[in-house]
């Protein structure tokens, strides 16, 4: 009858476990918010402007994400660190944006809605003269409303 007690609270306590644990990942894990306004960021490797699986990933999800939504606009500012002359970084911050533009038009976006810009390396070196490694990206806004 003890063992019979013991099972049944242990049972219990696991199960109560289970819910805690639910309720928990439901605070933290929440779907994005549906037919706003969203931004993702894309980095590429040093003086790249090809996708990395990490990137394509990202642009997938966000494509997926603004499908049940009307797009009104999608913006892409690519981006470029401080190393190197200010020419090639502007020429390699367009080659990111228009790569992205490329694989978000891939994943069914409207390309006619597209703004594509690049911003080089304006503003992508630190106070102290550092490059700042964190502009190697591509910062896309993707404008939605409900149908």
């Amino acid at each position: 009858m003890k063992t019979a007690l013991g099972l049944a609270a242990a049972a219990a306590i696991g199960l109560s476990g289970c819910a805690t644990v639910q309720s928990a990942r439901a605070r933290l894990v929440k779907a994005p918010p549906r037919c706003e306004d969203q931004t993702v960021q894309i980095y590429f490797s040093p003086d790249q402007a090809e996708l990395t699986p990490e990137g394509r990933m990202v642009i997938s999800q966000a494509a997926a994400n603004a499908r049940a939504c009307k797009v009104r606009g999608v913006d892409v500012l690519g981006l470029a660190d401080g190393a190197g002359a200010p020419g090639a970084n502007l020429e390699l911050s367009k080659r990111r944006a228009e790569s992205v533009g490329a694989a978000l038009a891939a994943n069914g976006l409207p390309a006619a809605e597209f703004k594509i810009a690049a911003g080089g390396q304006a503003g992508a070196v630190t106070a102290q003269g550092q490059a700042a490694p964190l502009r190697r990206r591509a910062d896309v806004t993707l404008h939605l409303a409900p149908r």
